[in-house]
Protein backbone atom coordinates (compact mmCIF):
# COMPACT_ATOMS: atom_id res chain seq x y z
CA UNK A 1 0.00 0.00 0.00
CA UNK A 2 2.68 2.29 0.92
CA UNK A 3 4.32 1.44 -2.54
CA UNK A 4 1.94 2.56 -3.77
CA UNK A 5 0.92 5.73 -2.22
CA UNK A 6 4.86 6.97 -2.49
CA UNK A 7 4.46 5.86 -6.65
CA UNK A 8 1.17 7.70 -6.75
CA UNK A 9 3.16 10.86 -5.26
CA UNK A 10 5.98 10.28 -7.44
CA UNK A 11 3.76 10.64 -10.48
CA UNK A 12 1.92 13.48 -9.18
CA UNK A 13 4.97 15.46 -8.60
CA UNK A 14 6.35 14.43 -12.37
CA UNK A 15 2.76 15.60 -13.76
CA UNK A 16 3.59 18.89 -12.31
CA UNK A 17 6.55 19.24 -13.30
CA UNK A 18 5.86 18.76 -16.50
CA UNK A 19 2.61 21.06 -16.62
CA UNK A 20 5.30 23.73 -14.97
CA UNK A 21 7.80 23.08 -17.77
CA UNK A 22 4.54 23.22 -20.87
CA UNK A 23 3.38 26.33 -19.45
CA UNK A 24 6.77 28.09 -19.59
CA UNK A 25 7.84 26.60 -23.12
CA UNK A 26 4.03 27.75 -23.94
CA UNK A 27 4.79 31.08 -22.63
CA UNK A 28 7.87 31.49 -24.18
CA UNK A 29 6.73 31.36 -27.65
CA UNK A 30 3.69 33.29 -27.20
CA UNK A 31 5.82 35.72 -25.61
CA UNK A 32 8.51 35.80 -28.97
CA UNK A 33 5.47 36.26 -30.78
CA UNK A 34 4.69 39.63 -29.62
CA UNK A 35 5.21 42.86 -31.62
CA UNK A 36 8.29 43.83 -29.92
CA UNK A 37 10.83 40.64 -31.00
CA UNK A 38 9.37 41.73 -34.36
CA UNK A 39 9.85 39.79 -37.62
CA UNK A 40 12.24 37.41 -39.58
CA UNK A 41 12.26 37.78 -43.25
CA UNK A 42 10.25 34.51 -45.40
CA UNK A 43 9.02 33.59 -48.20
CA UNK A 44 10.00 36.76 -51.76
CA UNK A 45 12.20 38.31 -49.40
CA UNK A 46 14.01 35.40 -47.37
CA UNK A 47 15.04 34.29 -50.87
CA UNK A 48 16.15 37.59 -51.92
CA UNK A 49 18.47 37.37 -48.82
CA UNK A 50 19.52 33.95 -49.75
CA UNK A 51 21.24 35.44 -53.04
CA UNK A 52 23.47 37.88 -50.82
CA UNK A 53 27.46 36.37 -50.74
CA UNK A 54 27.03 36.73 -46.59
CA UNK A 55 24.29 34.88 -46.37
CA UNK A 56 25.29 30.92 -46.00
CA UNK A 57 24.13 28.02 -44.54
CA UNK A 58 20.50 29.45 -43.18
CA UNK A 59 22.42 32.32 -41.58
CA UNK A 60 24.54 35.65 -42.11
CA UNK A 61 28.05 34.93 -41.91
CA UNK A 62 31.24 37.60 -40.30
CA UNK A 63 34.09 37.79 -42.86
CA UNK A 64 36.22 36.08 -40.49
CA UNK A 65 35.12 32.56 -39.45
CA UNK A 66 35.29 32.99 -35.64
CA UNK A 67 32.82 31.54 -32.33
CA UNK A 68 30.73 34.09 -31.16
CA UNK A 69 32.04 33.02 -27.23
CA UNK A 70 35.52 32.20 -27.17
CA UNK A 71 37.09 28.86 -27.60
CA UNK A 72 36.60 26.98 -24.61
CA UNK A 73 33.84 29.35 -23.22
CA UNK A 74 30.17 27.54 -22.92
CA UNK A 75 26.90 29.62 -23.03
CA UNK A 76 26.61 28.00 -19.38
CA UNK A 77 29.90 29.25 -18.25
CA UNK A 78 29.11 32.99 -20.17
CA UNK A 79 26.11 33.14 -18.19
CA UNK A 80 27.49 32.35 -14.88
CA UNK A 81 30.31 34.13 -15.17
CA UNK A 82 28.16 37.51 -16.07
CA UNK A 83 26.42 36.28 -12.90
CA UNK A 84 29.06 35.73 -10.42
CA UNK A 85 31.97 38.05 -11.69
CA UNK A 86 30.98 41.84 -12.11
CA UNK A 87 33.10 44.38 -10.51
CA UNK A 88 32.01 45.76 -7.95
CA UNK A 89 31.83 48.93 -10.14
CA UNK A 90 30.00 47.56 -12.75
CA UNK A 91 27.32 49.68 -12.38
CA UNK A 92 27.39 53.48 -10.59
CA UNK A 93 25.39 54.12 -7.80
CA UNK A 94 25.17 58.04 -8.43
CA UNK A 95 23.41 59.54 -11.02
CA UNK A 96 24.83 60.04 -14.51
CA UNK A 97 25.87 63.78 -15.18
CA UNK A 98 23.74 64.93 -18.31
CA UNK A 99 23.39 68.72 -20.54
CA UNK A 100 19.96 67.87 -22.17
CA UNK A 101 19.92 69.62 -25.61
CA UNK A 102 16.49 71.16 -26.98
CA UNK A 103 17.18 69.21 -30.43
CA UNK A 104 13.96 70.46 -31.77
CA UNK A 105 15.53 74.10 -31.29
CA UNK A 106 18.69 73.58 -32.72
CA UNK A 107 19.48 75.49 -36.21
CA UNK A 108 18.85 72.91 -38.69
CA UNK A 109 22.07 74.34 -40.42
CA UNK A 110 24.43 74.09 -37.36
CA UNK A 111 26.31 70.76 -37.40
CA UNK A 112 26.32 69.26 -34.32
CA UNK A 113 26.89 65.72 -32.64
CA UNK A 114 24.64 65.18 -29.78
CA UNK A 115 25.90 61.86 -28.23
CA UNK A 116 22.62 60.07 -26.11
CA UNK A 117 24.14 57.62 -24.17
CA UNK A 118 25.72 54.20 -25.14
CA UNK A 119 25.25 53.67 -29.00
CA UNK A 120 23.19 56.00 -29.47
CA UNK A 121 23.39 59.49 -30.99
CA UNK A 122 21.91 62.52 -33.04
CA UNK A 123 23.74 64.22 -36.02
CA UNK A 124 22.92 67.19 -37.85
CA UNK A 125 25.34 67.52 -40.90
CA UNK A 126 24.72 70.12 -43.71
CA UNK A 127 21.19 70.78 -43.06
CA UNK A 128 19.96 66.76 -42.47
CA UNK A 129 19.53 65.18 -39.53
CA UNK A 130 20.58 61.58 -38.50
CA UNK A 131 19.69 59.61 -35.68
CA UNK A 132 21.86 56.29 -34.54
CA UNK A 133 20.63 53.21 -32.73
CA UNK A 134 18.34 55.06 -30.21
CA UNK A 135 17.26 53.30 -27.35
CA UNK A 136 15.39 55.77 -25.09
CA UNK A 137 13.64 53.46 -23.08
CA UNK A 138 14.72 52.86 -19.32
CA UNK A 139 16.41 49.32 -20.30
CA UNK A 140 17.97 47.48 -23.23
CA UNK A 141 16.18 44.75 -22.47
CA UNK A 142 12.59 42.94 -23.62
CA UNK A 143 11.25 43.40 -19.84
CA UNK A 144 12.19 46.93 -17.48
CA UNK A 145 13.56 44.75 -14.44
CA UNK A 146 16.89 43.66 -17.13
CA UNK A 147 19.63 45.87 -18.36
CA UNK A 148 18.08 48.62 -16.58
CA UNK A 149 19.65 52.33 -17.60
CA UNK A 150 22.24 53.93 -14.88
CA UNK A 151 20.39 57.13 -13.23
CA UNK A 152 20.10 60.17 -14.72
CA UNK A 153 21.22 58.66 -18.42
CA UNK A 154 17.20 58.77 -19.65
CA UNK A 155 16.96 62.33 -20.09
CA UNK A 156 15.35 61.97 -23.57
CA UNK A 157 11.42 61.00 -24.87
CA UNK A 158 11.13 60.38 -28.41
CA UNK A 159 8.54 63.46 -28.75
CA UNK A 160 12.03 65.59 -27.69
CA UNK A 161 13.27 65.00 -31.46
CA UNK A 162 12.57 66.85 -34.39
CA UNK A 163 12.05 65.60 -38.03
CA UNK A 164 14.42 62.45 -38.80
CA UNK A 165 15.59 62.75 -42.22
CA UNK A 166 17.61 59.13 -41.64
CA UNK A 167 17.52 56.47 -38.99
CA UNK A 168 20.33 54.28 -38.69
CA UNK A 169 20.01 50.85 -37.36
CA UNK A 170 23.37 49.05 -37.14
CA UNK A 171 21.64 45.47 -35.89
CA UNK A 172 18.62 44.24 -34.07
CA UNK A 173 19.91 43.76 -30.26
CA UNK A 174 17.49 45.33 -28.12
CA UNK A 175 20.72 47.66 -26.60
CA UNK A 176 20.20 49.05 -30.03
CA UNK A 177 16.98 48.50 -31.92
CA UNK A 178 14.52 49.53 -29.10
CA UNK A 179 10.71 49.03 -29.85
CA UNK A 180 9.18 51.63 -28.04
CA UNK A 181 11.47 53.82 -29.34
CA UNK A 182 11.25 53.73 -33.18
CA UNK A 183 7.42 52.83 -32.78
CA UNK A 184 7.01 56.59 -30.89
CA UNK A 185 9.27 58.65 -33.63
CA UNK A 186 7.61 56.29 -36.83
CA UNK A 187 5.60 59.54 -38.29
CA UNK A 188 8.79 61.70 -38.24
CA UNK A 189 11.23 59.38 -39.53
CA UNK A 190 11.46 59.74 -43.41
CA UNK A 191 14.31 57.13 -43.98
CA UNK A 192 15.17 53.67 -42.23
CA UNK A 193 18.98 52.43 -43.36
CA UNK A 194 19.65 49.10 -42.12
CA UNK A 195 21.32 45.94 -42.96
CA UNK A 196 19.48 43.13 -44.96
CA UNK A 197 16.72 41.35 -42.97
CA UNK A 198 16.32 44.40 -39.95
CA UNK A 199 13.88 45.76 -41.70
CA UNK A 200 11.45 43.03 -41.53
CA UNK A 201 11.00 44.21 -38.16
CA UNK A 202 10.24 47.48 -38.97
CA UNK A 203 7.79 46.23 -41.37
CA UNK A 204 5.71 44.37 -38.17
CA UNK A 205 6.46 47.60 -36.46
CA UNK A 206 3.76 49.37 -39.00
CA UNK A 207 6.87 51.60 -41.09
CA UNK A 208 6.26 52.03 -44.80
CA UNK A 209 7.35 50.44 -47.43
CA UNK A 210 9.09 53.92 -48.69
CA UNK A 211 10.56 54.16 -45.07
CA UNK A 212 12.82 51.10 -45.26
CA UNK A 213 15.78 50.80 -46.84
CA UNK A 214 18.06 47.24 -46.72
CA UNK A 215 21.64 46.93 -47.96
CA UNK A 216 24.06 44.58 -47.98
CA UNK A 217 27.52 45.23 -46.76
CA UNK A 218 29.56 47.64 -48.96
CA UNK A 219 26.41 48.95 -50.62
CA UNK A 220 25.48 53.02 -51.41
CA UNK A 221 22.39 54.53 -50.34
CA UNK A 222 21.91 58.10 -51.77
CA UNK A 223 19.86 60.68 -49.90
CA UNK A 224 20.41 63.44 -52.14
CA UNK A 225 23.41 65.50 -53.14
CA UNK A 226 23.89 66.18 -49.71
CA UNK A 227 24.27 63.16 -48.16
CA UNK A 228 26.01 59.49 -48.83
CA UNK A 229 25.42 56.59 -46.45
CA UNK A 230 27.55 53.01 -47.23
CA UNK A 231 26.56 50.63 -45.42
CA UNK A 232 29.77 48.86 -44.60
CA UNK A 233 30.75 45.31 -42.38
CA UNK A 234 30.99 44.43 -38.70
CA UNK A 235 32.44 41.17 -36.82
CA UNK A 236 29.55 40.47 -34.61
CA UNK A 237 26.08 38.68 -34.51
CA UNK A 238 21.99 39.41 -34.73
CA UNK A 239 18.67 38.29 -33.20
CA UNK A 240 16.04 39.55 -31.11
CA UNK A 241 14.83 35.81 -30.08
CA UNK A 242 16.16 32.25 -30.34
CA UNK A 243 16.08 32.55 -34.20
CA UNK A 244 19.89 34.37 -34.27
CA UNK A 245 21.98 36.11 -37.38
CA UNK A 246 19.04 36.22 -39.66
CA UNK A 247 19.17 39.67 -39.99
CA UNK A 248 22.46 41.38 -41.10
CA UNK A 249 24.78 43.56 -38.32
CA UNK A 250 26.60 46.34 -40.33
CA UNK A 251 28.51 49.61 -39.50
CA UNK A 252 28.30 52.73 -41.52
CA UNK A 253 29.80 54.98 -43.18
CA UNK A 254 28.08 59.01 -43.49
CA UNK A 255 29.43 61.34 -45.72
CA UNK A 256 28.00 64.46 -45.81
CA UNK A 257 29.17 67.71 -48.17
CA UNK A 258 31.26 69.07 -45.12
CA UNK A 259 31.83 65.62 -43.33
CA UNK A 260 32.87 61.99 -43.44
CA UNK A 261 31.91 60.41 -40.34
CA UNK A 262 32.05 56.94 -39.44
CA UNK A 263 29.78 54.29 -37.35
CA UNK A 264 31.63 51.28 -35.95
CA UNK A 265 28.12 49.55 -34.65
CA UNK A 266 29.32 46.82 -32.22
CA UNK A 267 31.90 44.95 -33.54
CA UNK A 268 35.02 42.84 -32.48
CA UNK A 269 38.14 43.69 -34.16
CA UNK A 270 38.86 42.60 -37.52
CA UNK A 271 39.99 43.43 -40.94
CA UNK A 272 37.19 45.27 -42.04
CA UNK A 273 38.67 48.19 -39.91
CA UNK A 274 41.47 48.67 -42.42
CA UNK A 275 39.55 47.86 -45.52
CA UNK A 276 36.46 50.58 -44.90
CA UNK A 277 40.00 52.75 -43.93
CA UNK A 278 41.30 52.58 -47.59
CA UNK A 279 38.09 52.92 -49.47
CA UNK A 280 36.17 55.24 -47.59
CA UNK A 281 38.58 56.95 -45.18
CA UNK A 282 40.05 59.35 -43.93
CA UNK A 283 37.20 60.20 -41.45
CA UNK A 284 37.04 63.61 -39.91
CA UNK A 285 35.34 61.88 -36.82
CA UNK A 286 34.23 57.90 -36.23
CA UNK A 287 32.03 56.70 -33.38
CA UNK A 288 33.65 53.37 -32.26
CA UNK A 289 32.69 50.60 -29.83
CA UNK A 290 34.69 51.03 -26.74
CA UNK A 291 32.79 49.33 -23.61
CA UNK A 292 30.85 46.28 -22.80
CA UNK A 293 33.78 43.78 -23.48
CA UNK A 294 34.83 40.32 -21.96
CA UNK A 295 37.36 37.79 -22.42
CA UNK A 296 34.58 35.26 -22.74
CA UNK A 297 32.92 36.99 -26.35
CA UNK A 298 36.49 38.52 -27.28
CA UNK A 299 35.33 38.15 -31.09
CA UNK A 300 32.59 40.21 -31.30
CA UNK A 301 33.36 43.54 -28.72
CA UNK A 302 36.56 45.50 -28.75
CA UNK A 303 38.48 45.58 -25.54
CA UNK A 304 40.13 49.02 -25.89
CA UNK A 305 43.08 48.45 -27.47
CA UNK A 306 41.69 47.30 -29.79
CA UNK A 307 39.30 50.31 -30.47
CA UNK A 308 42.42 52.45 -30.04
CA UNK A 309 43.50 50.26 -33.31
CA UNK A 310 40.47 50.43 -35.07
CA UNK A 311 41.02 53.97 -34.75
CA UNK A 312 44.14 54.19 -36.86
CA UNK A 313 42.73 51.30 -39.24
CA UNK A 314 40.23 53.82 -40.02
CA UNK A 315 42.21 56.96 -40.52
CA UNK A 316 40.37 59.02 -38.56
CA UNK A 317 41.15 61.89 -36.40
CA UNK A 318 38.73 62.08 -33.67
CA UNK A 319 37.47 58.86 -32.13
CA UNK A 320 34.15 59.11 -30.15
CA UNK A 321 33.71 56.39 -27.84
CA UNK A 322 30.79 54.96 -27.58
CA UNK A 323 28.67 51.84 -26.32
CA UNK A 324 29.88 52.82 -22.79
CA UNK A 325 27.64 54.96 -19.24
CA UNK A 326 24.36 53.95 -19.90
CA UNK A 327 23.83 50.08 -19.69
CA UNK A 328 25.80 47.39 -17.98
CA UNK A 329 25.99 44.27 -20.11
CA UNK A 330 29.65 42.63 -18.69
CA UNK A 331 31.95 42.54 -15.72
CA UNK A 332 34.52 45.39 -15.99
CA UNK A 333 33.71 48.85 -13.78
CA UNK A 334 31.42 50.93 -15.48
CA UNK A 335 33.83 53.76 -15.93
CA UNK A 336 36.96 51.32 -16.81
CA UNK A 337 36.38 51.64 -21.00
CA UNK A 338 36.92 55.42 -20.79
CA UNK A 339 39.65 55.39 -18.43
CA UNK A 340 41.24 52.96 -20.83
CA UNK A 341 40.86 54.65 -23.79
CA UNK A 342 41.70 58.26 -22.62
CA UNK A 343 45.30 56.88 -21.75
CA UNK A 344 45.49 54.82 -25.03
CA UNK A 345 44.29 58.45 -26.61
CA UNK A 346 47.41 60.27 -25.29
CA UNK A 347 49.90 57.81 -26.00
CA UNK A 348 48.84 57.77 -30.09
CA UNK A 349 47.91 61.38 -30.20
CA UNK A 350 44.40 60.60 -31.15
CA UNK A 351 41.99 63.65 -30.52
CA UNK A 352 39.07 62.25 -28.09
CA UNK A 353 35.58 63.41 -28.20
CA UNK A 354 33.87 63.05 -24.73
CA UNK A 355 30.30 64.83 -24.32
CA UNK A 356 28.46 64.41 -21.45
CA UNK A 357 25.31 61.96 -22.40
CA UNK A 358 22.65 65.40 -24.31
CA UNK A 359 25.78 67.52 -24.59
CA UNK A 360 25.52 69.24 -27.91
CA UNK A 361 29.36 69.17 -30.06
CA UNK A 362 30.07 71.93 -32.16
CA UNK A 363 30.83 69.88 -35.32
CA UNK A 364 32.99 72.83 -36.94
CA UNK A 365 34.70 74.16 -33.96
CA UNK A 366 35.00 70.70 -31.79
CA UNK A 367 37.40 71.20 -28.70
CA UNK A 368 40.79 70.18 -28.60
CA UNK A 369 39.69 68.49 -25.23
CA UNK A 370 36.78 67.98 -22.70
CA UNK A 371 36.42 67.82 -18.98
CA UNK A 372 36.70 64.10 -17.66
CA UNK A 373 33.45 64.44 -16.25
CA UNK A 374 33.17 60.34 -15.25
CA UNK A 375 35.60 61.11 -12.25
CA UNK A 376 34.56 61.02 -9.31
CA UNK A 377 31.10 59.36 -10.00
CA UNK A 378 30.96 56.12 -7.43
Amino acid sequence: MKSIIMHSRISLILLIILCVVLLAVVSGCLIMNTKPFGQIPEGARLDSIKRSPNFRDGKFQNQTNRPDLSEGVSYWKAFWDSMTKKDKRSTPKDSIPTMKTDLRGLNPRENVLVWLGHSSSYLQLDGKRILIDPVLSKNGSPVSFINKAYKGTSIYQPADFPDIDVLLISHDHWDHLDYPTVKALQPRVKKVICGLGTGEHFRRWGYREDQIVEKDWNQLVVIDSSLKITVTPAHHNSGRGTKIRRSLWASFVIRSTSFNIYYSGDSGYDKHFKAIGQAYGPFDLSLIECGQYDQNYKYTHMQPEQSMQAAIDLKTVRMVPVHWAKFTESNHAWDEPIKRITALARQHHLLLVTPMIGQAVDLDHIPLSFPEWWRGIN
